[in-house]
């Protein structure tokens, strides 16, 4: 099973040049800790609800004027969406990380998959092996 198969393809993004107010909305609306950043629908990071306190109110920084781009993590894993799902989720536990954000071969944001989507609509124990490898303390 491909994980173009399970992933969700609606997942709601953030433009890099956007503010981290925006960023923060949508993650109070979506109801999700982390987006995924975009620059002309090619995923460059991510931000999440951490980064944006601990990075940016913590230290003074304007949410309004403050973008997204100069916060986000640019180091982000990801999968493609043509990778098999069972190597997906090793990859996942050997990364320590519940959640992907899915690209095309030319890196353009298509979805997210997370061990709960594994789980659900794939293999159990891909998804049972990978949260026991994340869980593991390090």
């Amino acid at each position: 099973m491909k994980i173009h198969d399970i992933m969700h393809k609606d997942c709601c993004y953030i433009e890099a040049d956007e503010s981290l107010q925006l960023a923060a909305t949508k993650m109070q609306r979506e109801d999700v800790g982390a987006l995924p950043v975009a620059r002309n629908d090619k995923l460059v990071g991510m931000i999440t609800d951490r980064d944006i306190v601990v990075r940016g109110v913590a230290v003074n920084k304007d949410v309004r004027r403050t973008k997204v781009s100069d916060l986000m993590s640019s180091g982000v894993l990801y999968c493609f969406d043509d990778d098999e799902v069972e190597k997906v989720a090793e990859n996942m536990a050997q990364q320590k990380v519940r959640r992907l954000p899915v690209v095309d071969r030319e890196k353009k944001l298509l979805g997210m998959v997370s061990l709960g989507d594994i789980a659900w609509r794939a293999s159990g124990s891909a998804a049972g092996e990978a949260l026991s490898q994340i869980s593991r303390a390090a």
